[in-house]
């Protein structure tokens, strides 16, 4: 599923137009960003959470050459799963 596609749903499950489902989403979505740039941890029960993660600086290799590279220390959102969409996973890996 991409963005579009959650946007068709919300519009075909809501009765909505399309451009107001797509302000909707894009809403939320824009949300979610400015709160992980923010260092802000989001919570979507039974979904999951995200929040940034700092990377230290290491000396890591280049695939190809075998070279040694610098890769400078970053911040990335993570995401852990929440225990209700795990266990939904996992029912259906069983069943």
């Amino acid at each position: 599923m991409n963005k579009a596609d959650l946007i068709s749903r919300l519009a075909e499950r809501k009765g909505l137009n399309y451009k107001i489902a797509k302000i909707i989403v894009d809403t939320v979505i824009d949300s979610l960003k400015r709160a992980i740039i923010n260092g802000e941890r989001v919570e979507i029960r039974g979904f999951g959470s995200f929040s940034p993660r700092h990377y230290r600086a290491y000396t890591g290799r280049n695939p190809k050459t075998g070279e040694k590279v610098y890769v400078k220390p970053k911040r990335l959102p993570y995401f852990k799963v929440g225990k209700e969409l795990k266990e939904m996973l996992m029912a259906e890996k069983k069943g």
